[in-house]
């Protein structure tokens, strides 16, 4: 029984198909290849090998053929080493054999086997479909000559005033856009915030909208008063800090009550009188200090907001 198409089958799965008792097929990957002399481009392919040395049972071939011609093993295996031996014994004689689409096989003067794959047949699985085609090379012109065939014209200059006079007109816009943005002082008040939290947000827009009118309010009165000579300096009251009045410099708000202590005591430590107070929406926060003066509050709070970052006012109520 001849076994070739078996063999084909299994060629097209499988890198490597064994013949018991013969020797066995490789396939190998050639990628796509160009043959600069024709013009032809190649596929990928799969190319077929023997090795005789691969004749040991692996059951991939005689499995196959037990499977698709419903034989037990044993008689699938004797259908193999059949054909193997058919095989030999041509080889012996001097004859050519050829499995189609496989390739030939033959003796030399050395007793050795000589095989040629067969390439029509394409393998690989990945190149079903593509072929062999070829192109004519493209022809070599000098694009000089174009050039000279078909001459540009010179378009009309523009005048060197007209220029400079656009230059000057757009430059300056050009460098007021860039340099106003980068100016954030102008745009930032001097009153940050520190949390994300939304109720704490809410909380940080009220007190800057009531401090922002209370020195606006501080400021006009200030302006259209007369100036008066300076005092002379009088030894300020000790006021307990329960009945002052001012403006706290806040440096954290926290949902925990915990954590708002964790950072009391650390403000402690650093020579600082901090309060913890629970704020209307039930969070509580960390005042460092209170000052009696707006300005001094701002002065403050800008030093502390090297190391807490993000601290604002608040009043005291």
């Amino acid at each position: 029984m001849d076994i070739t198409a078996f063999i084909r089958e299994l060629l097209f799965s499988h890198d490597c198909v064994i013949i018991p008792g013969f020797g066995g097929f490789i396939g190998n990957y050639t990628p796509a290849r160009i043959d600069t002399e024709s013009g032809t481009f190649r596929p990928p392919l799969r190319q077929i090998s023997f090795n005789r040395n691969l004749n040991h049972n692996d059951g991939l071939l005689i499995g196959r053929i037990s499977e698709f011609s419903k034989l037990n093993y044993r008689d699938a295996r004797n259908l193999v080493e059949g054909f193997a031996g058919d095989l030999k014994r041509k080889l012996d004689r001097g004859e050519q054999v050829v499995l189609e689409s496989i390739g030939s096989f033959v003796n030399n003067s050395e007793g050795s086997i000589l095989f040629e794959p067969d390439s029509s047949t394409n393998y690989l699985l990945d190149s079903y479909g593509l072929e062999s085609f070829k192109c004519q090379a493209v022809e070599r012109f000098d694009v000089r000559k174009k050039i000279m065939k078909y001459p540009l014209k010179h378009s009309q200059s523009v005048s060197m005033r007209k220029l400079l006079w656009r230059a000057a007109v757009v430059i300056p816009l050009i460098t007021l856009m860039v340099a106003v943005p980068l100016r954030t002082d102008l745009f930032k008040t001097r009153i940050q915030t520190t949390t994300l939290n939304p109720l704490v947000k809410a909380e940080f827009e009220h007190n800057k909208t009531a401090l922002e009118v209370e020195r606006s309010a501080n400021t006009a009165v200030k302006s259209s008063m007369p100036p008066e000579p300076a005092p002379a300096p009088k030894a300020s009251p000790w006021v307990p800090p329960s009945q002052r009045t001012g403006y706290y410099v806040v440096t954290g708000c926290f949902k925990s009550e915990q954590n708002a202590l964790l950072q009391a005591s650390q403000l402690r430590e650093e020579g600082y009188l901090p309060e913890v107070t629970e704020a209307t929406n039930g969070f509580f926060r960390v005042c460092a200090l209170l000052c009696d003066d707006l300005d001094q509050a701002l002065l403050k709070k800008d030093s502390i907001a090297k190391k807490y970052p993000g601290s604002w006012l608040a009043r005291k109520k």
